[in-house]
């Protein structure tokens, strides 16, 4: 099936009052138009063509994408002017030619490739995708004849009064043949506005004598386009719904439905249950069978089959393994991985560390660069110290080893396989395996220090005030 997708993005946003391009505003933590090339990505097209205006490098750079093209509309000019700039991009283009627009996020796949069934089965030239409108103010409203042919798209303003009551309305999609781009030609200008309207393109067609129809389908929401950050709120609001009905049906448990933010591209197994105010966001997975407690946030890591992720813990471009426990009140930077049944507890933060399988770091430590083997204990307050101002050193910590509390490891450094670490050390050197490694000073125990003391103190008061007298017996 041959089919190009071309997505008009050259739009100012004026009334998004931001530097943002409005394109680039983000519904559920995607840009607005990667939620478009999602769409259009679903539907298989050999090419996606974006029509951009002056933020063309800024597009290209967020979207990071070297399977789109993009065509530059210099000037303003309409979205009939838009869709002749990406001609040279469709040049030698051979079936159907879809045009999306990219402040429309919430356009479902299945509709689109509905619409282009019916648009092949007729062998139109020209399609239009039309929708029932509560409220059909501000959109061109499809004129039907008695039989219900289409006879062209006329905008609100030039809209009679009877023509105003038609709840049939353009959605703004259309497809298209590639010998009927020429009528993009046969647009006319609209002279207050200084602009090419694609919605000419019907009357166009028809001068011409090509098979033009207009097909009703979708919901309105699907083609809500964004224009006002009002709008915008309203479009993550109803994509938010979108995504958690669809985990609902697919078993995942949610206690409070309101107060979970899912992104588009995160996967999650089935029996998972998600507590209030979880977050999960960019390509994140969460194997089944997993719980995730209130107040974490997850962007862009990987959680293996029946992990529990407790409270307020934030896990960041990383690996949580199958049957392990992460916080509460941990902090995964990115590159960590931690091992399956491998404990993670409270105030514990990772940085680019491997956990082995079955080892804990159960409070309060910091460990960056390392790699922990299996069934190793890293006790409370244990410091990998990792920076030495210049550069960042490893930290190696073979199986079966135990670090006792308040221990620093000064990287470079390796602790052998079974070694134990004493608690309180401070470790500079290399530990062979199966060793003690102890280093602290000598333990000095003065007895009745803290009397001679307080004896001392309550002197210097007494000369402050200018009392004479001596001190304590035996006291100089």
């Amino acid at each position: 099936m041959n089919l190009s997708c071309v997505i008009l993005a050259a739009g100012e946003g004026t009334r998004m009052n931001s530097s943002l391009p409005k394109v680039l505003h983000t519904v559920c933590g995607i840009p607005m138009l990667q939620a478009v090339v999602s769409t259009a990505k679903k539907l298989k097209p050999d090419k996606i063509v974006i029509v951009t205006g002056e933020h063309k490098q800024r597009i290209k750079d967020t979207l990071q994408d070297d399977e789109l093209v993009f065509a530059l509309q210099k000037e303003p000019r309409g979205t009939g002017h838009a869709l002749r700039c990406a001609r040279p991009a469709l040049k030698n283009t051979k079936g159907v030619i879809v045009v999306l627009n990219g402040d429309s996020p919430l356009v479902r796949s299945e509709t689109i490739r509905e619409f282009l069934h019916l648009h092949r089965r007729n062998m139109n030239s020209v399609s239009i995708l039309s929708f029932a409108a509560t409220n059909p103010d501000n959109y061109g409203r499809i004129v039907r004849d008695a039989s219900g042919r289409l006879q062209g798209i006329v905008e609100q303003n030039d809209a009679s009064s009877a023509q105003k009551e038609i709840r049939e309305v353009n959605s703004g999609v259309y497809a298209l043949q590639p010998d009927a781009l020429h009528v993009l030609d046969e647009i006319r200008m609209n002279r207050p506005k200084g602009e090419y309207y694609l919605t000419d393109i019907v009357a166009a067609a028809m001068r011409k004598n090509l098979r033009t129809a207009a097909y009703c389908m979708g919901t309105e929401d699907e083609f809500m386009g964004v224009n006002t950050r009002r709008e915008l709120y309203a479009a993550s609001r109803l994509m938010k719904k979108r995504i958690i009905d669809k985990w609902i049906d697919r078993g995942i448990f949610f206690l409070d439905t309101d107060s979970v933010f899912i992104h588009p591209d995160v996967t999650i197994g089935e029996d998972t249950t998600l507590y209030p105010n979880v977050y999960l966001e960019g390509r994140t997975t969460i194997g089944r069978g997993s719980i995730i407690y209130p107040n974490v946030r997850i962007r862009n890591s990987e959680i293996g089959k029946k992990v529990v992720i407790m409270d307020s813990t934030v896990i960041e471009d990383s690996r949580i393994r199958d049957r392990a426990s992460v916080g509460p009140f941990a902090r995964l930077r990115p590159g960590s991985d931690v091992g399956s049944e491998a404990r993670i507890g409270n105030f514990v933060e990772l940085k680019k560390t491997v956990i082995g399988k079955g080892s804990k770091a159960s409070h309060l430590s910091y460990l960056g660069d390392s790699t922990v083997g299996k069934d190793v204990n890293i006790g409370a307050g244990t410091i990998t110290c990792n920076y030495d101002g210049m550069k960042k050193h490893a930290t190696e910590i073979e199986d079966n080893v135990f670090i006792g509390s308040d221990t620093q490891l000064v990287a470079p450094v390796r602790i052998g396989r079974g070694a134990y670490v004493g608690a309180g050390s401070t470790i500079t050197q290399d530990v062979p395996p199966l060793s003690l490694a102890v280093s602290r000073t000598n333990q000095r125990t003065i007895e009745g220090w803290a009397l001679k003391r307080k004896f001392k103190v309550q002197s210097s008061k007494l000369k402050k005030k200018g009392a004479k007298g001596s001190g304590g017996p035996g006291v100089k």
